[in-house]
């Protein structure tokens, strides 16, 4: 067996290494990614609106209380369901993170993006308000609005600029045929 035989299978074996250690650097910056923005938005600020506010889980004592409750639950399955599918399609698809810092190096435009160009934050804001319907607390239902009206603020005048710029036409006819918040009611095709 030649010299030029040998060395073939040690630069697989080096490339799978190499593979694996994207793989795992990859991992870590969707987790970074996650904990610093949902993580921090679902749970660290609830959880603090809670104990400031003395904010407490009780059983629903109401007709109304367990409508609530039931509300609750749905908005939370609904944008946990959501989230969790558009995370993957940015990891998959778009090569990158949710992380405004770490962001897809290809533009999202199936699944849900199909309906709405911002399903993602569709699906945290759903968790918010969830937690408020839950917890049937006006300080988690400030926050919810807070979040959201942060939201509609921010994806127009600083995402969707930074959008246009890096997609350029592509993103443009995106924009032209799916709408920012509202849904569509049947998919685009695009």
């Amino acid at each position: 067996m030649s010299a030029k035989h040998i060395g073939v299978p040690r630069r697989l074996a080096n490339a799978a290494r190499l593979a694996d250690r994207c793989r795992v650097i990859a991992l870590w910056r969707h987790v970074l990614a996650i904990v610093l923005l949902p993580v921090t938005v679902t749970i660290l600020v609830p959880i603090w609106l809670a104990r400031r506010f003395s904010v407490l889980v009780a059983f629903p004592d109401s007709f109304f209380d367990s409508m609530g409750v039931a509300v609750g639950l749905a908005l939370i399955t609904l944008g946990v369901s959501l989230f969790v599918d558009c995370l993957r399609r940015f990891a998959r698809e778009g090569q990158g993170t949710l992380a405004p810092w770490d962001p897809p190096r290809a533009l999202v435009v199936s699944g849900p993006y199909r309906y709405v160009r911002n399903p993602m934050i569709t699906g945290v804001v759903a968790v918010v308000l969830g937690e408020a319907f839950f917890l049937r607390s006006l300080p988690h239902f400030a926050w919810a609005l807070f979040f959201g009206g942060f939201n509609f603020a921010y994806i127009p005048f600083v995402e969707e600029p930074a959008l246009r710029r890096r997609f350029g036409d592509v993103y443009e006819r995106y924009c032209q045929n799916v709408p920012r918040f509202v849904p569509l009611e049947a998919p685009w095709k695009g």
